[in-house]
């Protein structure tokens, strides 16, 4: 499979100059081309359109969505069609009472086209941030799960934004793993995270960074699927249709994060700065030669597992541009689990 995210620093509240940008970003890529192979799905940031750092219900009201009504469905459709791609989306929804319209509910959702440009699958985020809750409700977790067909396959696919792989609202403990259990208990090949994850680092600090991705950030979400390099994968077929009878077990996860700073709408706060670090990877599994991945085991207990990370592409704290994977091909980077001495 042939995954890619287009990480870009967008400006708040500028959807006509955010989508001018990004499709610059996408023009200038040969690997976005159709000539040169087009991806099978690409994922866009969190808010990727209309910015993130809105401080109220009233900052953002100018820029909510209906699900496949608005700036961020209208790019995207335009987008599937032009490359023969899904597209994966995240923007701002508003949800009109059907018994009173003068009601609505607001959420922070991830939409989801296919080659066509049919709205294939709508996610609300379900674990909100400090900055969602001035505006949105949480959504459910149940809808963080869909068969995307691709390649003819049926792929199990986990979706996520953003806070959602935290624990919920930092109350829960952190070894609870609310994100990662529900994408081993549903048995998915693929996990799809549209991110506006932020920094601590100075606005210096990020500069020497452009190019190079946030380590601490990186290894943070790693931590954050941890039962994923601990307890035996249950699915059967890999994502690109291999039998895990095979060939090692893996789980390709796909962390699409915007890059940049952002003042709030209102001036009310400071600045928000981003991560970048977007990343493709996959957590591998295979037997050692003590244990069977094929052996039922209900036991959450650590398992005698030949665990590695696999990473086809790792962006730049500051960059904008596309970050790209062919899962079919070998990875830049591995890294290997080291026992505790």
């Amino acid at each position: 499979m042939k995954i890619a995210t287009l990480q870009l620093a967008p400006k708040l509240g500028d959807v006509e100059g955010n989508i001018e940008k990004a499709n610059a970003l996408i023009q200038s890529s040969k690997t976005l081309s159709v000539e040169e192979g087009k991806p099978d799905i690409l994922v866009l940031p969190e808010l990727a359109l209309t910015g993130y750092n809105f401080s109220s219900l009233e900052e953002i009201k100018p820029y909510l969505e209906p699900a496949g009504d608005g700036p961020s469905a209208s790019w995207a459709r335009e987008t599937a069609k032009r490359l023969q791609c899904k597209v994966c989306v995240g923007y701002p929804e508003i949800e009109k009472d059907s018994q009173n319209p003068d009601q609505a509910t607001c959420y922070n959702s991830l939409l989801i086209v296919d080659e066509t440009g049919e709205v294939i699958h709508n996610y609300r985020k379900s674990f909100l941030y400090y900055t969602d809750e001035t505006w949105a409700a949480e959504g459910q977790v149940e809808r963080g799960y869909k068969e995307l067909e691709i390649q003819e396959k049926q792929v199990a696919t986990s979706f996520g934004i953003c806070m959602d792989i935290n624990p919920y609202k930092f109350e829960a403990p952190y070894t609870k793993w609310e994100f990662a259990t529900r994408v081993l208990d549903s048995q998915s090949q693929l996990v799809i995270l549209s991110m506006a994850w932020l920094t601590l680092l100075g606005r210096e600090e990020l500069d020497t960074l452009k190019h190079k991705p946030e380590m601490d950030t990186f290894n943070y979400w790693i931590q954050r699927f941890w039962p994923l390099l601990q307890k035996k994968m249950k699915h059967e077929v890999d994502i690109d249709g291999t039998k895990t009878t095979v060939s090692p077990k893996k789980i390709v996860i796909v962390f699409a994060n915007r890059s940049g700073e952002e003042p709030s709408a209102g001036e009310t706060k400071p600045p928000a700065r981003y991560a970048g670090t977007s990343a493709i990877i996959a957590v591998t599994q295979k037997p050692t030669a003590d244990s069977d991945l094929d052996t039922d085991s209900s036991s959450d207990a650590e398992l005698p597992l030949d665990v590695k990370i696999l990473c086809w592409d790792l962006m730049g704290a500051g960059e904008e541009g596309i970050c790209f994977a062919d899962t079919t091909q070998d990875p830049k980077m591995v890294f290997a689990m080291k026992k505790s001495v």
